[in-house]
């Protein structure tokens, strides 16, 4: 059976901004579903909640999982709360995990901070669109440079997103998760702040950092983040071959 892949995205932008690897994934023959999460994309109109958050994972998740082992992969705060799912008590049917721009933890002065930042950007008149949209040019390839507000932004959404992050227990999480789990931030990423407290919690991490990269790490290299798609989805399939001989 192949491997299943299930894509969950950052905050304020949606599954579109996975198109990049969504491409790849069906060209190379492993079936992929990227969901929004409520308050996103195609369900702005709805309210975040993180309850809703994890229980869209769920469903994707258990949905593929029907069909094969799920490779869950995570950006920024789709990462943190991939992280949170996949380390449930009730061991959810993850096969591995990539977390990728994530390696920080949403508490403090950290967590504050960025919510000053965002609630600045979005009191300017067009609520930050403009600076936005000069920094995914001056950043990302033509082939991505799109994707990433193609599905809108959340502005509504944002802090209310940033603030249940709060809550999250992930070292907890991290130390639950028994599956092959791959950290992948960008050399530049301001959320490598606790890079290292990370790969030393969980038990069967691998870390890899992007160079000349920042946050936006499958828009900005997306041949490279394919590439680590590309090593998980292998290890994944080796480990169900081996499981299979050894049945």
């Amino acid at each position: 059976m192949a491997v299943q892949v299930v894509l969950v995205h950052g905050i304020r932008t949606s599954a579109t901004m996975w198109r990049s690897q969504v491409e790849y994934l069906r060209e190379r023959g492993n079936p992929v579903v990227a969901v929004d999460l409520p308050g996103h994309g195609s369900r702005m109109a709805e309210e975040y909640s993180l309850d809703g958050a994890l229980a869209t994972i769920d469903e994707a998740v258990t949905d593929a999982a029907t069909r094969g082992p799920v490779l869950l992969v995570g950006h920024s705060m789709g990462g943190l709360v991939s992280i949170e799912y996949a380390g449930s008590r009730d061991r959810p049917p993850v096969a591995g995990l990539v977390a990728a721009s994530c390696t920080a933890i949403p508490r403090g002065v950290g967590l504050a901070a960025y919510r000053l930042l965002a609630r600045g950007f979005d009191s300017l008149p067009d609520r930050g669109l403009w600076l936005t949209r000069q920094m995914l040019y001056r950043t990302l390839p033509p082939e991505t440079v799109e994707d990433f507000g193609a599905g809108g932004y959340a502005f509504d959404t944002q802090d209310l997103a940033l603030r249940s992050l709060s809550v999250l227990d992930l070292m907890s999480a991290l130390h639950r998760i028994d599956v092959p789990l791959w950290f992948v931030n960008g050399q530049y990423d301001q959320l490598r702040v606790n890079e290292k407290l990370f790969v030393r919690v969980a038990r069967h991490a691998e870390l890899i950092v992007l160079p000349r990269t920042s946050h936006l790490v499958s828009a900005m290299r997306p041949q490279a983040f394919n590439a680590v798609l590309n090593l998980a989805i292998t290890t994944l399939a080796l480990r169900q071959a081996r499981e299979l001989r050894e049945t």
